[in-house]
């Protein structure tokens, strides 16, 4: 690969980051799995937490959390927090506020439009701007009207785009300009409304549902292990919302092993709860361990399952195709 070739490939996949949503874990409980393992073992023992917990080394925590995941015996785990801020369009935060045994903070778009007139700076910037006035309205429309006419390439107004709003994999891949346009075409709207009188919290109800926003959860080892993950990470789930699951298991499975190594799509929660010793997500996708359910949740065959989940693992803004699973 040439220099060039290669600039313009790093430049593309540095875009492509712009327009993905986003999961960062802000903190969490560290010694989570010795609790919820002593939290398993005092359901049996007539000794004081303190003492069992005091004895809970890490190879006991690691056959604790097995057996309670094994047998479905859920309340330990919710002695646990797991707080992370996910950025992402309101299509997935919707779906993510349905997950109700959580906590939610969401930033207001009633009082908040950072991300539009970021994507307007950048726009100026690369339509040759210099010293755009602060909260000059007039000019944002005039910058965005420019840009919706202007001879831009798809990946700069991508660029821009991705300053504002979650575009979707298909989108990119078939370079869907007029897509794009729509997008600048609604915050035109929206700040010609606002210009004309419109309060910002009347304005915002023309924005497109792929805007960005921001939002704190808090769950529990529970919640994530039992409900999201499983739900999200499947293949079925909307292409969004999975890849803040995945990235989100990426992220756990690398502070608490002993807990989240076991968690997966539903066939894998599904599949662990049948099995006579659980196994681990990577076991499953590479092989080690063989699926002994005929069907999972969804309908898919014993024999289509890991296929599936290898093909739910995947960015599909990277990949860009394979939107289509034969199992």
């Amino acid at each position: 690969m040439g220099e060039e070739m290669l600039e313009e490939t790093l430049a593309n996949h540095r875009i492509l980051s712009k327009i993905k949503p986003s999961v960062k874990l802000f903190n969490y409980i560290g010694d989570a799995p010795r609790i919820i393992a002593s939290a398993g073992k005092q359901t049996l023992s007539p000794k004081e937490f303190s003492e069992i917990y005091g004895k809970m080394n890490k190879d006991k925590t690691m056959k604790w959390i097995t057996e309670l995941i094994r047998r479905g015996h859920g309340s330990p785990l919710e002695h646990s927090i797991y707080i992370f801020e996910i950025t992402c369009s309101r299509v997935a935060s919707h779906q993510l506020v349905r997950h109700r045994i959580a906590s939610y903070t969401q930033l207001s778009q009633r009082y908040n439009d950072k991300y539009l007139r970021n994507m307007i700076m950048l726009a100026a910037t690369k339509l040759g701007y210099e010293n755009i006035e602060k909260n000059n309205i007039g000019e944002y429309m005039k910058i965005l009207e420019e840009t919706i006419d202007s001879s831009l390439s798809f990946w700069d107004m991508l660029e821009i785009i991705g300053e504002a709003f979650i575009v979707p994999p298909k989108i990119v891949k078939s370079n869907n300009r007029e897509f794009l346009k729509q997008l600048l075409r609604s915050v035109k709207t929206y700040y010609s409304l606002i210009n004309n009188g419109i309060s910002y919290e009347d304005a915002r109800f023309i924005l497109p549902q792929a805007v960005k926003t921001r939002i704190l959860v808090s769950m529990n080892a529970r919640e994530l292990l039992e409900s999201f993950l499983p739900l999200r990470m499947c293949s079925h789930a909307q292409w969004e919302i999975r890849y803040i699951a995945w990235q989100l298991w990426r992220q756990l499975v690398k502070i608490h092993p002993e807990i989240f190594s076991y968690a997966g799509p539903r066939c894998v929660y599904m599949e662990n709860r049948v099995r006579q010793q659980p196994c681990k997500l990577d076991e499953y996708i590479n092989g080690k361990c063989e699926f002994i359910i005929t069907r999972c949740p969804e309908l898919v065959p014993r024999e289509g399952i890991r296929k599936c989940i290898n093909y739910a693992s995947k960015d599909l803004w990277n990949s860009m195709g394979d939107e289509i699973i034969d199992t």
